[in-house]
């Protein structure tokens, strides 16, 4: 059986290498969708995974914080985050059980039956034997080896524990920007109801001076067309809407058509100013941001990887003992069979030095001398990158603070402006088509205003996101 063993190995191999296993051919042209010519019997589908949902309440109105404290309970990344956290826990604990020695319990067995030659003649002999034993070993001195295992362990775990934090700083940023872009899309929505009914009033005046013989036909179908075109606006935001309501259900993990209330942008308190400066904003993002810090680490890491790789050049000190009990049994014919037991044990040190493995400890340090130099030049881009982002974010705030202030008074005056218009059609000093240009540009003004209250609020918090502000003050957690 052996010796065909060998020969029904290569037809295996050969098999598969022919089409008979799951060797696959490349498509036989461009042109054409790819199809196997026999079926894989691979289960290749995923495991049926849970529904996403929980349960929310639909009727009180959730407010940006609990939103907030909803995604990061539920968000697959924070658990994804935090179990690679755990992971580079475990490898630290993995590092520092170097330090310990190796105790292992054996028990040997061992029987064996010969004959031997005695006086021309051969004797059967029986031979048997029991062996519990303790077995130990300890590395007792390596140059830095261990040592620098795990510092680069707890570098590694410090890295790992700032990628968690920075995948919370992005979450609560992912929630944020779906509640205020939702907020937007609520206010343009109430925009286009209000502009709705403006339309339909004027409307109603025109068909009313029509009855009356003061308007004319083409007044009345001008009029028409404007109530139209405010419900089709109505209708794009109301779809507007509902896509940005699903949106921020997707980021708290619940299904888009889920119904649940937020609270209004008329609750929130928009801010009046800034804070601090650009440097400041800078200095402070520079210091805490989370993504900085994580790499920080890692240069850190590699510095104990390079120290460790280098204690590879030194020689190791072992210790490796046993010790136990030998309970043997012994037999030959014509004789009395015989039993024996004692102790047993033996200890060795062993210095072990490598003087040639064909460069491999040069290129492990050069390895790691690569991958500290491309860590720091991942923080030199980061660091110029997040001046850049800081400063943008800066300014936009800047931005929508005084588009805030422009939007209130171009609603204020347009609110007049539209009035005006109105009565002076009534008492017939202006033209239909006046009334309608005026109610166009209310309703631009009231959309504007919505618009800049959103993106105030939504700059402010890219700020925050930028410097690191959102997750500054938050309290550790025990979980993901």
């Amino acid at each position: 059986m052996k010796f065909f063993s060998p020969f029904v190995a290569a037809a295996v191999v050969l098999g598969l290498a022919t089409g008979n296993g799951i060797a696959q051919k490349a498509p036989a042209a461009p042109g054409q969708i790819w199809q196997p010519q026999k079926k894989l019997k691979l289960n290749t589908r995923l495991p049926a995974a849970p529904m996403m949902g929980y349960a929310v309440s639909s009727q009180s109105a959730y407010t940006l914080a609990e939103l907030i404290d909803l995604a990061e309970q539920h968000n697959p990344a924070t658990r994804l985050a935090w179990q690679q956290a755990k992971a580079r826990a475990a490898q630290l604990g993995i590092a520092r059980s170097e330090w310990y020695p190796t105790l292992a319990a054996l028990a040997v067995a061992n029987t064996s039956r010969v004959r031997v030659l005695l006086n021309s003649a051969f004797y059967r002999q029986t031979y048997g034997s029991f062996s519990p034993e303790l077995h130990a070993e300890y590395l007792v001195l390596d140059f830095g080896g261990r040592s620098g295992a795990i510092q680069a362990a707890k570098w590694n775990l410090l890295a790992a524990n700032l990628s968690f934090n920075d995948t919370h700083r992005r979450i609560i940023f992912q929630v944020m920007s779906a509640y205020y872009r939702l907020l937007n899309a609520q206010g343009l929505l109430q925009a286009a109801e209000v502009s709705l009914r403006n339309a339909q009033a004027v409307e109603g005046d025109v068909q009313d001076r029509l009855n009356h013989g003061l308007a004319t036909k083409p007044d009345l179908l001008e009029a028409q067309a404007a109530t139209a075109q405010a419900e089709y606006d109505l209708q794009s935001a109301t779809g507007e809407e509902q896509i940005a309501h699903g949106n921020l259900a997707t980021v708290l993990e619940l299904p888009p058509d889920t119904d649940f209330q937020v609270q209004p942008i008329g609750a929130l308190e928009l801010p009046a100013q800034l804070a601090g400066t650009v440097k400041a904003e800078t200095q402070r993002a520079l210091k805490q941001r989370p993504d900085l810090e994580a790499l920080i680490a890692k240069v850190k890491s590699a510095n104990a990887v390079i120290r460790q790789q280098r204690s590879s050049y030194f020689p190791t000190l072992n210790f490796s003992g046993n010790g136990g009990l030998d309970r043997q049994y012994g037999a030959q014919d014509q004789l009395v069979p015989g039993y024996a037991s004692g102790e047993t044990w033996d200890a060795s040190l062993e210095l072990k030095w490598t003087l040639f493995d064909g460069g491999r400890r040069e290129h492990q340090v050069a390895e790691a001398l690569a991958q500290k130099a491309a860590a720091q030049a991942q923080i030199d881009t980061l660091q110029d990158d997040i001046a850049n982002q800081v400063w943008t974010a800066h300014t936009n705030v800047e931005t929508a603070l005084r588009q805030r202030q422009a939007a209130g008074a171009l609603v204020t005056s347009a609110e007049q402006s539209y009035e005006a218009t109105r009565d002076s059609y009534n008492y017939g000093v202006r033209n239909i088509l006046d009334v309608i240009a005026s109610q166009k540009a209310l309703a631009q003004a009231r959309a504007e205003d919505v618009t800049a209250r959103a993106q105030l609020l939504l700059q402010t918090a890219n700020l925050a996101f930028q410097t690191g502000d959102l997750i500054a003050a938050s309290p550790g957690k025990t979980g993901p």
